[in-house]
């Protein structure tokens, strides 16, 4: 029985039900989950509709002559939502192929071997908890979905705001900030670490920084936020420092929290902490029959994650052998503009497990890369190695690396020395050149790029 039909959830389900398992899938909402509906796939439909709305403003820079309109608001959502709705047919149908009970309904861990659903209890071996995140907000910020908002309301807000704070410069706050920009808002972003998109590399944060100074978005760094009133026309926001910005919305953007309180996992035993169910690297909890997957365990919360562990839970029940995950081995991707995609682990990480002596870094910048340059994007790819071994960190800023990140894990994950990669042919003139050209460079035989 699986509580919860998300990422997680449902990878778990399709997996199941693919190796003989008799398989219930429980949601209370609709299948697919935050990802689908409130996460990945809308939000990077509205920064893909932004793309769009710069390439029509700077085309003539192409020699095309274009003319920008304005954004019509309604038209995006129905983009949006077409695209949502496509794949959702396609993930029911996809549960409904393989045989999976599929239960409408609010569940709730009645015993170690139960839930109950609106009143029905459904029983069996293993109950695995996928139940998920929603947005956080602060002590004393009161989310009122028009002036101080969530994810999940600026995902459906029906016009496009003049102007707007953004609390938080990790993921979630970035990818807004970006694609509110395209869309023509005046967007300050406030983090109150000194870098944006903290966790990953300084190199790849800074970079990012003097690209959003480039396209006039505005931050504050280094100060956390204080407190927020109501203006006449949207909202003051104050910070520790006393500082103050103004503007028509502000979007709360600190991080996802879990989905776990009134569903009876304390009750039955289940160890948590903060919220979220604790578990071991096979996903297992203090409970021999209750595993636990996704944004409801404290694991990277990204969708392909949430599929790998629901996968390896599957896996675990149906007596296959499995491999916990390396988490440091999952691809990263803030879709903002430009993107920020990374494997493996930073500089500063690799200096304190190895030591500052054993660690090796190169930077590559795009303005060597044919592709990058017909793009007109800026950025570098940065590799991160152990010395005379393996890349342990692969780190790239530009349009469309998110679609390099492919091979960066492999490389990462495979333990690939730099001369090893470097008598791979990538083809020319691609964006994916970029990584064979940072890799030649660290093995000592720079094509593109200076000595």
């Amino acid at each position: 029985m699986i509580l919860g039909g998300g990422s997680g959830g449902y990878a778990a389900a399709l997996r199941g039900a693919q190796l003989g398992l008799d398989v219930a899938l429980i949601e209370k909402n609709k299948l697919g989950g935050t990802c689908l509906h409130n996460g990945c796939i809308p939000t990077k439909a509205l920064l893909h509709a932004g793309e769009v709305a710069d390439q029509a403003r700077e085309a003539e820079q192409f020699g095309v002559k274009a003319s920008f309109e304005g954004i019509d608001i309604k038209g995006v959502h129905k983009y949006k939502d077409d695209v949502i709705a496509g794949l959702y047919k396609g993930l029911q149908g996809l549960v409904a192929s393989r045989k999976v009970t599929y239960i409408e309904g609010t569940g709730h861990l009645s015993s170690p071997t139960s839930v109950d659903v609106d009143g029905r209890r459904v029983e069996g071996r293993h109950v695995l908890l996928a139940t998920g995140s929603v947005p956080k907000s602060l002590p004393g910020l009161e989310i009122d979905g028009n002036r101080i908002i969530t994810s999940d309301h600026a995902l459906g807000l029906d016009r496009v705001p003049q102007s707007a704070i953004i609390l938080g410069g990790g993921v979630i706050g970035v990818e807004f900030a970006s694609a509110w920009k395209s869309f023509g808002t005046d967007v300050t972003v406030i983090e109150g670490m000194k870098h944006l998109v903290p966790v990953e590399d300084e190199n790849s944060s800074k970079l990012l920084e003097r690209a959003f100074r480039k396209r006039g978005i505005k931050f504050n760094l280094g100060t956390f936020f204080q407190s927020a009133q109501y203006t006449d026309n949207g909202v003051r926001v104050t910070l520790a420092d006393g500082k103050t910005f103004e503007a028509e919305v502000l979007l709360v953007a600190i991080g996802r929290g879990p989905v776990s309180a009134g569903l009876g996992y304390e009750e039955q035993g289940v160890a948590m902490d903060r919220g979220y169910v604790l578990a071991d690297e096979y996903m297992r909890t203090n409970v021999p029959t209750i595993s636990a997957v996704g944004d409801l365990v404290p694991t990277l919360q990204l969708a392909h994650v949430g599929f790998a562990e629901g996968i390896l839970v599957a896996e675990r029940l149906a007596g296959l052998k499995t491999v916990p995950i390396d988490y440091d081995g999952v691809p990263r991707v803030t879709y903002c503009h430009p993107e920020v995609a990374s494997v493996g682990i930073t500089e500063a990480k690799a200096k304190e497990i190895y030591g500052a002596d054993k660690v090796v870094a190169l930077k590559y910048n795009l303005a060597g890369n044919g592709k990058s340059k017909i793009l007109k994007t800026a950025g570098e790819i940065k590799l991160v190695q152990v010395k005379d071994g393996a890349v342990v960190g692969v780190h790239m800023v530009g349009d469309r690396m998110g679609e390099q990140v492919g091979e960066a894990q492999l490389i990462y994950n495979w333990e690939a020395l730099p001369a090893e990669v470097a008598q791979l042919i990538h083809a020319h003139p691609t964006q994916n050149e970029a990584l064979g050209e940072a890799h030649l460079a660290l093995a000592g035989k720079p094509l593109h790029s200076h000595d």
